[in-house]
């Protein structure tokens, strides 16, 4: 009889329990849409005073047994619960992200096209420093069939001491070698309002480490119709860096090259520590092409090689190094940039390499 009537309840038990998992999935779905509507108005998910709110219905409407407090603490886990949800939802909506758009993104950039699986090449100065300088090296690129150049027109530095840039300037001669050479130009931007501006004179637009959270550089470059060259923050996480070329996504830029450039470790033997395994990670994680700046991430001309063979190897989209005509006198990162014999010698050296030669198609 005892066997029957505890069978009974619990029958009824379990019955709760189902009744309890369908309600909880419901209020899921409920909260997964609400997530969706706050997404689109630009609300922030958690709601303090929504939560304070509900915890008191329930108190309120607490018929017993269980005390107010835990039932709060009960429901209070199931809201913590939910939030991760709408936050799970979140980021799998992002625009950046494989969840969304599972093929790669192919950037056309001139005669060249980055994230097609053929590794490419960005080379030039640190700094523009005049147009006989830069020109040099855009005629070595153009010897070798390379149609990306690079070089600093805005420079922040460390300290405000050192070399600036040329500003508009660099820019003027980075527009002028372009169209003398026949190559697609990039550089830095440090300043919101000089983004409409750079797009005039630039073929690819690119975001320093030192911004790459700062949020309205990221916005307006979601606003200009030109490539962004988006490098990894020296102290920033992968999560991070996604976020910051979701900020420039969302606003309808998805043209966008993401570079690994080397974080800051304590290890002191080379200027960063180039975290190569986070080539796969944002290959896999996004849609977007990865480059790796051998020159920023190791800051030894005697790395460089290695580097970039180990980047390619592991799969990045392309390589991006630093060329000046004679580093000596160079006006910034004197001590890591390669000379033109040196630079030579790199790049046959590279594209003869099996992690080269081996994704690129046969003629």
């Amino acid at each position: 009889m005892m066997n029957d009537e505890l069978a009974v309840l619990r029958k009824k038990l379990d019955d709760v329990n189902l009744d309890l998992l369908a309600l909880i999935n419901e209020r899921g779905k409920l909260v997964q849409e609400i997530g969706k509507v706050k997404e689109k108005q630009g609300t922030k998910r958690f709601d303090p005073v929504r939560e304070r709110d509900m915890l008191n219905v329930i108190a309120d409407n607490n018929q017993g047994p269980f005390q107010d407090g835990t039932l709060q603490h009960l429901f209070k886990e199931i809201f913590k619960a939910s939030l991760e949800l709408q936050e799970d939802d979140m980021h799998k909506a992002l625009l950046v992200s494989r969840q969304r758009k599972p093929e790669n993104t192919v950037i056309k950039i001139k005669n060249t096209s980055i994230g097609n699986g053929v590794p490419q090449f960005i080379f030039g100065p640190c700094s523009v420093e005049s147009y006989q300088q830069t020109a040099k090296v855009a005629a070595s690129l153009q010897e070798k069939g390379l149609n990306l150049l690079r070089g600093g027109a805005y420079k922040p530095r460390t300290s405000p001491y050192d070399f600036q840039g040329l500003g508009e300037e660099g820019l003027r001669i980075l527009k002028k070698i372009a169209d003398t050479y026949d190559l697609a130009v990039i550089s830095e931007i440090v300043a919101p309002e000089d983004m409409e501006k750079a797009a005039d004179y630039l073929d690819v637009i690119q975001i320093g480490a030192r911004n790459m959270q700062n949020f309205e550089l990221l916005k307006a470059a979601g606003d200009v119709r030109k490539p962004i060259l988006l490098k990894r923050g020296m102290s920033s996480t992968i999560s991070e860096f996604i976020h910051a070329a979701e900020y420039i996504s969302s606003r309808g830029n998805n043209d966008i090259i993401l570079c690994e450039r080397g974080i800051r470790t304590f290890e002191n033997a080379t200027r960063n520590t180039l975290d190569i395994t986070a080539v796969p990670i944002l290959k896999q994680e996004t849609h977007l092409p990865v480059m790796v700046d051998v020159t920023h991430s190791t800051g030894r001309r005697d790395l460089l090689l290695p580097a970039a063979k180990a980047a390619l190897a592991i799969g990045a989209d392309g390589i991006m190094a630093e060329v000046h005509p004679d580093p000596a006198v160079a006006l910034s990162d004197a001590a890591q940039q390669m000379d033109l014999g040196r630079f030579d010698a790199f790049y046959r050296d590279l594209t003869s390499h099996s992690s080269y030669a081996s994704r690129v198609p046969a003629e």
